[in-house]
């Protein structure tokens, strides 16, 4: 329940939506096949980069206190 309601938080403050957090990690996925020189751009990149570290975050932070 703990997990639920800080991704739901997460989503929320960071990303006003579950869909909007969903396009960046389908761009994600994109990314780890199609990364070469000016395919994206460095913000791309980047908002990318942090949309997964706070999804890792939140889910080690949990997973080491049960």
């Amino acid at each position: 329940m703990i997990k639920e309601n800080e991704l739901r938080e997460l989503i929320r403050d960071q990303y006003g939506s579950a869909e909007t957090l969903a396009n960046w990690l389908d761009l994600a996925i994109e990314m780890l096949f199609y990364v070469e020189e000016d395919t994206f751009s460095r913000v791309e990149l980047q908002e990318v980069a942090t949309a997964l570290r706070k999804l890792t975050v939140v889910l080690r932070i949990r997973k080491s206190s049960n």
